[in-house]
């Protein structure tokens, strides 16, 4: 399936003066946060989610404060630029601590579309255990090659942890922020949702798992070497089931007929 097919059901007119390319990342963005509320996922309007614009201006789309989740839409986005300018919209509407954790990562990781940041029950709660989420369950396994850990540092407001948040990335696609929460990165805003879904799910059978007070069934370490690179295969780049490619779809369609199609207004 190619992205013309992909994004049909999505097809809208864009607003006078605002390019194509443009509009349907709003509109992807939008769904995003509706998606989030609707899988439980969101922490009424704390966290953020954001993408970049094509073009060399280098500017971003991130939501505003005080707009809950389920009613984002496409226009409601705040556009800002690598300084933390607010473009277009309201700029006392900027979360500073999104700007940080958003901007580091748009301004490093030149493949990177989208940046989704959430306080989850489940992945607050394995962020808070010292050895972070375990090789408990395949959910787990299969993603830790794509997985790191970032210190808490404080709430997000100071400019130079900027470098340590990439530098705990690296090359991958999941964050747990330690005593704090997640960050999933995307080439695209499915790629990041299915990333912070899939944790969330792992998060959840650990703690679920860990309440049952039994003992736990624990891998050889031959089993995870083997299952994380199975991983590596199957959720990566060109994978059957590389993340977000074959959901995100899918994804949208449920929210259209659940919720409607108001993000794309």
């Amino acid at each position: 399936m190619n992205d013309e097919t992909r994004h049909i059901h999505m097809a809208t007119t864009p607003p006078e003066g605002m390019a194509s390319q443009e509009w349907q990342l709003r509109c992807d963005l939008a769904a995003c946060f509706q998606l989030t509320d609707l899988y439980g996922m969101s922490d009424m309007a704390s966290t953020h989610i954001s993408v970049i614009l094509p073009g060399p201006q280098h500017h971003f789309l991130v939501n505003p404060l005080g707009v809950l989740f389920d009613e984002m839409t496409a226009t409601s986005l705040l556009k800002v630029d690598m300084h933390g300018k607010v473009i277009e919209g309201d700029p006392s509407l900027l979360n500073p601590a999104g700007f940080i954790i958003h901007s580091a990562v748009h301004m490093s990781k030149s493949d990177i579309v989208c940046v989704m940041h959430s306080h989850t029950r489940a992945n607050n709660a394995v962020a808070m255990q010292a050895q972070g989420l375990r090789p408990l369950s395949q959910k787990a396994a299969v993603m830790l090659d794509f997985l790191g850990y970032h210190d808490y540092e404080g709430a997000a407001l100071d400019e130079d942890e900027r470098i340590r948040l990439v530098r705990d990335l690296g090359d991958g696609r999941v964050l747990i922020l330690r005593n704090h929460g997640a960050l999933t990165v995307g080439r695209s805003v499915g790629e990041a949702f299915c990333w912070m879904h899939r944790l969330d799910t792992a998060c959840k059978y650990q703690i679920d798992g860990q309440a049952g007070g039994v003992e736990l069934n624990e891998l050889s370490q031959a089993t995870i070497d083997h299952t994380r690179g199975q991983g590596r295969k199957m959720l990566g780049r060109g994978g059957f089931l590389e993340v977000g490619r074959v959901e995100w779809p899918g994804l949208i369609r449920k929210l259209e007929r659940e919720r409607g199609n108001s993000y794309k207004t």
